[in-house]
């Protein structure tokens, strides 16, 4: 929280765990979350496209690392690997989740139980409502930033949001 306000500036990001530049806004995030630290509330949040075969499975694999307790840390190693998703698909949803020290087996049963589905259509229902149609695409402030098309300048336009959310007298 903003120790002279006492707000909190939120952040959600809409992506698609096989989207390339999905990946590349993965620097931004880092960035922000360290220029701003808990005072920026970042929530991640899935849009899986249709043109992505492996991107709902993936989704709710990222699901079942956040009940393991890995979630931002599957949600980034899969990420660095979207080309490698879109060639071998589950098999690297599973490598992921080893190489993390999750239970794989479980990451494996939740794809097939679809226990997570509900929260990945929640989430992709309610970007829909705020106008996503692609990915990477940040709300914060009440304003949609497009990053599916360009990426130029959104870290700057973000930060400039959240200063300005931050800056707003608390309500208490």
């Amino acid at each position: 929280m903003n120790e002279t306000t006492g707000r909190r500036a939120v952040l959600d990001v809409w992506c698609d765990l096989q989207c390339p530049d999905c990946h590349r806004a993965e620097t931004d995030l880092r960035a922000l979350a360290e220029r701003f630290g808990p005072a920026l509330e970042i929530r991640r949040r899935h849009f899986p496209l249709a043109g992505h075969a492996h991107a709902l499975a993936a989704a709710q694999a990222a699901e079942e690392a956040y009940a393991q307790g890995r979630g931002d840390a599957y949600w980034t190693a899969l990420l660095a690997r979207t080309a490698e998703l879109g060639e071998r698909g589950t098999p690297v949803l599973l490598d992921v989740a080893r190489e993390l020290g999750l239970d794989a087996d479980e990451v494996d049963t939740a794809l097939i139980d679809g226990r997570h589905m509900l929260m990945v259509d929640a989430d992709h229902a309610e970007g829909q409502a705020l106008g996503v149609t692609g990915t990477p695409t940040y709300v914060i402030g009440g304003t949609r930033l497009d990053g599916g098309k360009s990426q130029e300048g959104l870290r700057e336009r973000v930060a400039e949001i959240a200063e300005s959310v931050l800056a707003q007298p608390s309500d208490l």
